[in-house]
């Protein structure tokens, strides 16, 4: 099986069962945006204690990158400090701008996402979820819904 054929069935299984969709009544941040270029919004909702995501969640609709990206993310950042969390939200930035070569060693199943690069309209659908985590690590907590262009 050809490597972009495992990337696609990574990414088909987070879309299909998604990690860590689900509300989370324990946040202590909270952020939601959309990219109404796909129609995709996200949520993200997380646990944060001592400087560490002790939990995140997400909920939305959208597209198939979208959904699967966010599900990837909150397996990402689960458990880790929230400046770990941050510089790998940086980091896959990076990635999906050509700029950081992934390692599968730095960023496990997101590499799945590197082929989304060919398609420069759905590099908003996968890092849609980064920016919302970055935002509501970012700022005092709770962020009100606006779009992301």
């Amino acid at each position: 099986m050809a490597l972009d054929d495992i990337y696609k069935e990574v990414i088909l299984d987070h879309y299909k069962n998604p990690r860590n969709k689900r509300p989370l009544e324990r946040a202590t941040v909270s952020c939601t945006r959309n990219n109404p270029l796909c129609g995709d919004e996200i949520t993200v909702l997380a646990n944060v204690e001592d400087g560490t995501l002790r939990e995140v969640a997400f909920q939305g609709a959208g597209c198939s990158i979208s959904q699967a990206s966010a599900s990837m993310m909150t397996e990402a950042v689960a458990g880790r400090p929230v400046e770990e969390a941050l510089d790998l939200a940086a980091a896959f930035r990076g990635m999906m701008a050509g700029e950081v070569e992934p390692t599968e060693e730095r960023f496990g199943d997101l590499v799945a996402l590197k082929g989304v690069v060919r398609y420069p309209i759905r590099i908003k659908c996968a890092v849609l979820a980064w920016d919302v985590l970055q935002e509501s690590l970012a700022g005092d907590g709770e962020a009100t819904a606006t779009s992301i262009h």
